[in-house]
């Protein structure tokens, strides 16, 4: 029998413009860097913002605008302040008003809130009669405004309250989790922690398993591990909130690339997923491998180590977490996009995994590397069988920054 095809176009995203860049502060100027050391954009501004999805936000005569990563404005210096694009959108202030603009630097009208709030991600919280809900990029509602507090979302997930009580969504609105626990914690492979009444437990598949005894638990992660609290001491439990590794440590961090920080004491070192010391407890701190495989350890100051606990790189710098420390959000700590932000003698710098530093230069501060990659929606005409017209609607990404949270 003759085969029937139809000819489908199917959108695909193809990256534009992909590189990246850190800002720096060089004589009180900023400017931007790529990885090989080389200024993108000389330093010349007073004020200026980290590139997100192709502009950064940048001070002029003492208004904000945009710039392309040649340093052209390509969105006038006419707003009073300016926060990152994300999602195609950006919130800037005009007098005493914050409005969301386009990438045209269009003043797109959003429905009807009582605060605004940053997108992330394909959505944005908005708030009326003190209850939260979400919308897209078009300005259209994605979820009814319900919930008294709607949190960060991380991975396509937030957590969500109701009269006290706590349950996780997704991007489209749709409750995962209800709010019925004390406490909750992220979303990971349909699990959560929480807390119901004083007992702690992981929530799967609709049904609460206690865990024995635990009086506290933490995210997961990366695996399928977590750490927790009982009786003083932490070990760690499995998705199914078993016991795993016997709560015998003082203190303890995530599970990544099958290894995990814990306190002996007052000593960090490092286990695998039986237990067993793979780095001996010796450091007076300590923090998860990143994914090259290294991970900064401390003694009087940070060094790095690799995965059989040798030192790579001296204990001579300081690290920093950026200032976020919240629910969802890990700490930049160590190597990110193969490089890592360390302090020396008051100056930031970039490592290379092999310890050098990029282009030998140091800065009076420098913010992580950022993505300026564009996206562009093309048409591609693609064979298929008739019987295989349908496709499925695209999973949407993560969200939006706190709504608990003012625009000033």
């Amino acid at each position: 029998m003759k085969k029937i095809l139809l000819f489908l176009f199917a959108c695909c995203i193809q990256f534009v413009n992909s590189q990246e860049l850190a800002l720096v502060k060089k004589n009180s100027k900023i400017g931007y860097i790529s990885k090989n050391g080389d200024f993108k954009i000389e330093p010349k501004y007073k004020s200026a913002r980290s590139f997100s999805e192709g502009l950064a936000a940048a001070e002029e005569n003492g208004k904000w605008g945009f710039i392309d990563t040649k340093g052209t404005f390509t969105i006038p210096a006419t707003f009073d302040d300016a926060k990152d694009f994300n999602s195609g959108i950006a919130v800037v202030k005009k007098g005493k008003d914050w409005v969301y603009i386009d990438t045209k630097g269009e003043i797109q009208k959003a429905p009807a809130s009582e605060k605004l709030f940053d997108f992330k991600d394909g959505v944005a919280f908005f708030r009326q009669n003190n209850k939260v809900g979400l919308i897209n990029p078009k300005m259209t509602v994605v979820l009814e405004p319900k919930y008294d507090q709607i949190k960060p979302f991380e991975n396509g997930f937030a957590r969500v309250e109701n009269n006290k009580k706590w349950g996780i969504i997704n991007t489209s609105g749709k409750e995962l989790i209800e709010p019925a626990y004390d406490e909750i914690g992220n979303y990971f492979k349909n699990t959560s922690w929480a807390r119901k009444d004083k007992t702690f437990g992981v929530v799967s598949a609709g049904n609460f398993i206690p865990v024995d005894g635990a009086e506290k638990i933490w995210d997961f992660e990366t695996q399928d591990l977590t750490f927790a609290k009982k009786n003083g001491k932490i070990g760690f439990i499995d998705l199914k909130g078993n016991w795993v590794i016997t709560p015998i440590y003082d203190k303890a961090k995530a599970f990544s690339k099958n290894l995990a920080p814990v306190c002996v004491g007052s000593k960090w070192g490092y286990i695998n997923p039986k237990a067993e010391f793979v780095i001996e407890p010796t450091y007076n701190d300590a923090e998860v491998f990143s994914s090259n495989g290294l991970a900064p350890v401390k003694e009087k100051n940070w060094g790095f180590i690799n995965e059989t606990g040798k030192l790579v790189i001296p204990t001579q710098y300081g690290i920093t977490a950026n200032g976020i420390i919240a629910m969802f959000v890990q700490q930049d700590k160590g190597f990110i996009g193969g490089v890592a932000r360390v302090k020396n003698e008051g100056k930031w710098g970039f490592l290379n995994p092999d310890g050098t530093v990029i282009s030998n230069q140091w800065f009076e501060n420098a913010e992580l590397f950022s993505q300026t990659e564009k996206k562009e929606t093309i048409e591609v005409a693609v064979e298929k069988p008739k019987q295989e017209i349908k496709q499925a609607k695209p999973a949407t990404k993560t969200a939006a920054k706190p709504a608990v949270k003012k625009k000033k």
